[in-house]
């Protein structure tokens, strides 16, 4: 997908939300437990409740990698089926990888040859030549992790060098080398705040994955004020705020409701 394509849905559908399908086996309603594949039964009723309300749908891997090959399958299917129903929709594998060379080839055929989704979550860590191979497949996107909002994130990403510059910036000076705004984008946490506009001091117009809105607790104001460009260019992220809305019967539309609630308040904050 194009960044031009992304931006065309967002004003199409006035919504910049991507719902992030971290199904877990203990948290989705019981009586699903005795469907063939009750992953991929919980994804499909989500999906299709919440399709109307946002852009994007970002699967964390590790909720189906923990479920061995029913989970992988479960991935796999919840794609095809995206892929098939809704098209429009941008499908990020949330799956974190980066490592030598050779190894991130091997993540990245599996993400963008075998699965075919549109972006993929790298850590920057090892550098340039383990988030590169990635890049190498025309209109896929590379989502770098740069400022995270978990406690941890203060261990490494705050700090400064000899000149001030402290690592999350230089992530962002960096890579921005490595390829445009039309294929890269960053994970910014959404307890951030303030320190959006710093962000964007060094990335004006680079499109941000923003998790932590909703059960996190990161305000969607906030986030819109300090991060918002004329494009939009924020994809906000909701979990469990949206697909745990209810553990009933009515999940489906108790996550329907949840999204559509977040889609209105997106639609009255974009700039155009």
């Amino acid at each position: 997908m194009t960044r031009q394509q992304l931006i065309d849905n967002i004003k199409a559908r006035r919504s910049f939300l991507c719902v992030g399908l971290d199904t877990d086996l203990k948290k989705i309603p019981q009586h699903l437990l005795s469907e063939p594949n009750p992953i991929f039964a919980f994804n499909k009723a989500i999906i299709d409740a919440t399709a109307p309300y946002c852009i994007a749908y970002k699967p964390n891997t590790a909720f189906y990698e923990c479920q061995g090959i029913q989970g992988w399958e479960a991935l796999e299917q919840t794609v095809k089926y995206l892929k098939a129903n809704y098209p429009d929709h941008f499908i990020i594998a949330d799956a974190k990888r980066g490592d030598i060379g050779n190894t991130s080839k091997m993540y990245a055929s599996t993400f963008f040859e075998h699965m075919d989704v549109d972006a993929v979550t790298v850590a920057p860590y090892m550098g340039h030549d383990s988030v590169t191979p990635f890049l190498e497949y025309p209109g896929k996107w590379v989502v770098l992790l740069d400022l995270t909002s978990n406690p941890g994130s203060q261990d490494f990403q705050t700090m400064a060098d000899a000149d001030g510059v402290q690592l999350w910036e230089r992530v962002l000076r960096t890579s921005s080398a490595w390829a445009g705004t039309d294929r890269m984008m960053y994970v910014v946490g959404a307890t951030r705040g303030k320190a959006f506009a710093d962000i964007r001091r060094v990335a004006p117009e680079s499109f941000l994955l923003v998790p932590g809105v909703g059960a996190q607790g990161g305000s969607l104001e906030e986030v819109c004020k300090y991060g918002m460009t004329s494009d939009c260019g924020l994809l906000v992220n909701s979990s469990r705020g949206i697909i745990y809305a209810s553990q009933g019967t009515d999940y489906a539309e108790a996550a329907a409701s949840a999204a559509q609630a977040l889609q209105k308040q997106m639609s009255a904050l974009l700039p155009f």
